[in-house]
């Protein structure tokens, strides 16, 4: 019986990890054994932060707009449940957007809220 020799495999899966913990600090760049394991926490600590990332956005959105709305002597939630009430359709990323970059524009928002 002959035998398999995964030379070639085995030299491009270790290629490959070692490729993806690329800057990594001590022996996590170059150690086989550290760099699967630095690896596999950087894929999960990624997939994490991309959902934390979303949420921290719209809570930085939020901020923005309660900030905005302080000078015409309204709070977060009331502008927003006038907004459903009057059926204005514009998300919060536009809104904080809209509050940063055009202030006059907002104002025109916020009167026909009120």
């Amino acid at each position: 019986m002959s035998r398999v020799k995964r030379g070639t495999q085995h030299v491009k899966r270790r290629k490959s990890i070692l490729k993806r913990v690329k800057g990594f600090k001590y022996g996590r760049k170059k150690l086989l054994k550290l760099a699967k394991t630095a690896d596999t926490k950087a894929g999960a600590y990624a997939y994490r932060d991309r959902r934390n990332k979303k949420r921290e956005m719209r809570r930085l959105w939020t901020i923005r707009i309660n900030a905005a709305l302080k000078e015409f002597d309204m709070s977060y939630s009331k502008f927003i449940g006038a907004m459903k009430t009057k059926n204005i359709l514009i998300d919060r990323k536009v809104l904080s957007e809209i509050a940063d970059k055009k202030p006059e524009v907002f104002k025109s928002i916020v009167e026909a809220t009120k």
